[in-house]
């Protein structure tokens, strides 16, 4: 399972990809750390390896090849960390391949069912390795739990969590990452809401919302594991939401459209239009900014039983966001090469790592941080609070 004397030897699958490149370069320079940079096109996982030098190497493999758990063994990998989205439509093939060939896997799965039903599907298979198997390791449920467990400490009770996140125009999107939020583009999504489930229409009927450093936009539903596990991870009384906020209010109404003609039965498969999508969004690309963010607000009762409201801002300038997805698979990667004791089977990424643990990447990035109680001032997070970030 190790690489050299003392290091793991650790696999990205779609090393090259926008996400996956990202997580290559944070982890090259680990001397815990021998890095495989791997996907189909072996030349350009070549590249990539050849301009991170140290001990990174670029390696052709096929996930959906026969051969791939023998390939994994074969090449001692004792982790694979799994970036080739989208994951609404995958099934377990690669996190069942790594548990045969005796390796931890990490992925950055969004999509509902595949983070939620993680756990029950895989915990035989990586108790029966003795490896970890997590899923999610992304902005959702990894750094949103973290913020929300953060800002609750010593809470009585929790009433609502509304989050939402607003990338920047210009900020690197991909076909992959289009598919996977246009999946749900005009289905209906179960929401906790008023104290029971009920449904709302992904991307349909865009609110406002505010942010601490950027300026307001309109949010529309999006279909995320977070939805259905934190009602019951933290006793949530009335409501959990979640909505992305485009940063050209054009383009979140041309998500609305589709979304209504899905509703409608007019367009059956909206994911089909990514790769157009990809292409023509660019055009948008001059009416907005590098700037984008997050906000996560809860409400309910504090540590003296009043009620009580506070969000929790994040603003990343200079098209740094895509950084953010990435930050928990590097956190939690290095945690295992270093030995970490993290419990053998398969979890979901939420409450698996603090807060805290994210400063570091926030402020190598530049990104700014905001605590806003519910009278709108503004407090200690305990993070960096200015960091260098371009907020105008």
């Amino acid at each position: 399972m190790q690489g050299s004397l003392n290091t793991m030897k650790v696999l990205v699958l779609g090393g090259y990809g926008n996400f996956g490149a990202r997580i290559c370069r944070a982890l090259a320079a680990d001397a815990a750390i021998d890095l495989v940079v791997a996907g189909r096109d072996g030349a350009r996982a070549r590249h990539l390896a050849d301009t991170l030098g140290g001990s990174a190497s670029g390696l052709a493999i096929d996930c959906a090849a026969p051969d791939f758990v023998q390939a994994l063994a074969a090449h001692g990998i004792g982790l694979v960390i799994h970036t080739a989205g989208p994951f609404q439509a995958q099934s377990y093939a690669v996190a069942e391949a790594a548990a045969r060939a005796g390796a931890h896997y990490i992925d950055l799965a969004d999509g509902r069912r595949f983070v939620c039903d993680f756990p029950s599907a895989l915990q035989h298979a990586f108790q029966q390795a003795g490896r970890v198997g997590i899923s999610g390791a992304s902005t959702v449920p990894a750094l949103s739990s973290a913020v929300v467990e953060h800002l609750s400490a010593g809470w009585q009770r929790l009433h609502a969590i509304d989050i939402c996140i607003a990338p920047a125009q210009t900020a690197p999107r991909g076909k992959a990452t289009l598919a996977a939020v246009l999946s749900y583009c005009g289905k209906p999504i179960d929401v906790w809401q008023d104290g029971g489930w009920t449904q709302g229409l992904g991307w349909a009927a865009p609110e406002r919302v505010t942010f601490q450093r950027l300026k307001p936009r309109v949010g529309a539903l999006c279909d995320i594991p977070d939805l259905e596990l934190f009602p019951a991870r933290y006793d949530v009384r009335d409501r959990v939401m979640f909505r992305a906020a485009l940063e050209v209010t054009a383009t979140q109404h041309v998500f609305a459209a589709l979304s209504a003609l899905r509703a409608k039965g007019l367009l059956k498969r909206p994911e089909r239009l990514a790769g157009l999508l990809d292409r023509v969004s660019v055009l948008a690309d001059p009416l907005g900014t590098r700037l984008g963010g997050m906000v996560v607000r809860i409400e309910g009762l504090n540590a003296g039983g009043r009620t009580a409201q506070c969000a929790w801002h994040i603003a990343a300038d200079h098209d740094h966001g895509p950084e953010i997805p990435c930050m928990a698979a590097i956190l939690l990667a290095r945690q295992l090469a270093s030995g970490a004791d993290i419990p053998s089977g398969a979890h979901t990424a939420a409450g698996l790592l603090p807060l805290e643990a994210f400063a570091p990447e926030f402020a190598r990035w530049g990104m700014v941080t905001d605590l806003v109680d519910g009278a709108g001032d503004a407090g200690d997070v305990h993070l960096p609070v200015d960091t260098g970030a371009r907020v105008s």
